[in-house]
């Protein structure tokens, strides 16, 4: 079955990431990871709120406290409502000159994950790093060149991880209190049909997974592995997705105009702009940062 892809945001980002969906205020948040900036977008009133940063932010939570949590290059901050840098929470763990925070997100025990990647590409010198509701951060998983995808099964016994460039989807069983075991690969990826960006899981368990370079958002059955649906997209840089909207079935999508040529642009057009698609199953509500 086709479906129906809309622009619902030309927002030309040079490359967008982290969408969030609020549920209390329905309205979309979202990154512009190079271009530094936090987006608040009401996809029904169509006001854009924008919140220039002072460097790159890779990834961002809501907090039950009010503002936001953001890993910023130099490190993790809380920010205040308006996107204002308020308190720094913790340096970032890898050579800031030459790595910065990229995809992340809270989890059901309230903490803040956030990956990053190592720049020169020379080395898997990425980490995965959580932040607990205490403002300590621990670094969770190295040997990663791009960290990518992380998200949660609704039973709360899963965490997914994706690493970018190395073409790999890997899963860690949790313990009851959200601690992560030893991980193991779940899925290896063709780049020809694209590579595990961001993702998030629906309320059935299902992991839908941005296919950088691909076109496309590919739903996976959390049981066999296997791809068994697809989105087609007329950008071929997805980012990631987020469940939004009054019931969360409507798939929120991101895009990168990163280093593209003047061709690739002219071609897809589109691409840094943000995408929604009405599918059949709900996702799940996104947790709030507790600290």
């Amino acid at each position: 079955m086709a479906h129906e892809v809309k622009n619902v945001l030309a927002l030309q980002a040079e490359l967008g990431e982290c969408p969030l969906w609020s549920t209390e205020e329905q309205v979309l948040w979202c990154v512009d990871i190079l271009a530094p900036a936090i987006h608040r977008f009401d996809p029904v009133s169509g006001e854009l709120q924008t919140f220039p940063q002072p460097e790159e932010v890779g990834c961002i939570g809501l907090r039950e406290q009010g503002g936001l949590i953001a890993a910023l290059r130099s490190g993790v901050w809380l920010l205040d409502a308006q996107g204002k840098p308020q308190q720094k929470v913790a340096d970032n763990p890898g050579e800031a000159a030459r790595s910065r925070f990229n995809d992340g997100r809270v989890d059901p025990w309230g903490n803040f994950w956030c990956g990053s990647l190592w720049e020169p590409q020379d080395k898997n010198g990425g980490l995965l790093c959580r932040v607990t509701p205490e403002l300590t951060l621990e670094v969770k998983a190295r040997d990663i060149k791009i960290s990518n995808g992380v998200a949660f099964s609704p039973d709360g016994r899963w965490m997914y991880h994706s690493d970018t460039p190395n073409e790999v989807l890997y899963r860690y069983p949790l313990d009851s209190q959200g601690e992560p075991g030893e991980r193991s690969v779940f899925r290896r990826f063709d780049a020809a049909g694209g590579l595990p960006d961001g993702a998030a899981v629906d309320s059935e368990g299902y992991y839908w997974s941005a296919q950088f370079d691909g076109g496309r958002v590919v739903r996976i059955d959390p049981q066999s592995s296997e791809i068994v649906e697809e989105i087609l997209l007329p950008v071929k840089w997805p980012t990631m997705v987020a469940f939004g909207g009054a019931d969360l079935k409507t798939l929120f999508i991101t895009s990168s105009r990163e280093d593209r040529t003047e061709e690739e642009l002219a071609r897809y057009p589109e691409s840094g702009d943000i995408f929604a698609v009405e599918v059949d199953v709900a996702g799940i509500a996104e947790p709030r940062f507790r600290g």
